[in-house]
């Protein structure tokens, strides 16, 4: 094989695998438990830690885990409410951690207290999700912050309880249904015209929302 061909091999296995991170984090949680919706018997704190080393976390990351976690809640008009708490008793928590191949983020179910939890993996570093991704976050910031955030979204949501669809609208489709990588993050990267307008476009659909409902019930108004 030339070397051109090894290297459109090598580009198009990194591709495949940037695009199957976004649907494991569902195997991930199933393999320790069922998702089931938090414990809202009690307050819901959570606590967003700072980046690990390799990780290539930003400062302004945390952000965009807080701006994930106020979408949820406004989804619910308040009716979720998330409150900062320490780590050693947060029911949801988020960490920054490196790349591993290709993977977005990933969800584990824990217990606080004797309570329903999860603990929430980001991996922001665009460089190892594909040729595709690492090119337009490295040639449009607002990209990558669209990346990162929908990523916490999306993790968030396992949290909370929901399961990947197939809808290419939803915040919870898995790329393993197919589609396009980029106009996923596109449609919702044209909706921005400056970073902070990332707090007030939730990118949740009204797939995303009812199944939030059928889990949550009369908690959620819609």
């Amino acid at each position: 094989m030339k070397r051109d061909g090894r290297i459109a091999l090598r580009l198009s296995i990194l591709s495949y695998i940037a695009v199957a991170g976004w649907c494991l984090s569902l195997a991930s949680a199933q393999e320790s438990s069922t998702l089931a919706p938090l414990d809202t018997n009690g307050e819901i704190t959570y606590f967003i830690a700072t980046g690990t080393a390799g990780s290539k976390f930003r400062a302004e990351d945390r952000d965009l885990a807080n701006w994930a976690l106020e979408a949820w809640s406004q989804s619910t008009n308040g009716a979720l409410r998330f409150t900062p708490g320490p780590e050693s008793s947060a029911l949801l928590r988020v960490y920054w951690v490196p790349a591993t191949f290709g993977l977005y983020g990933e969800m584990q179910p824990i217990i606080v207290d004797g309570r329903r939890g999860a603990a929430v993996y980001i991996r922001p570093d665009t460089d190892a999700l594909g040729e595709q991704i690492a090119q337009r976050s490295g040639d449009d910031p607002l990209f990558r912050d669209a990346v990162v955030y929908l990523t916490c979204l999306h993790e968030l949501g396992h949290a909370l309880g929901l399961e990947h669809t197939a809808e290419f609208a939803d915040i919870m489709y898995s790329f393993g249904f197919g589609g396009d990588i980029l106009e996923f993050f596109d449609r919702y990267r044209d909706e921005l015209y400056s970073r902070d307008d990332i707090a007030a476009v939730s990118g949740l659909s009204d797939g995303d929302l009812t199944q939030l409902q059928a889990l949550y019930g009369k908690l959620v108004q819609r």
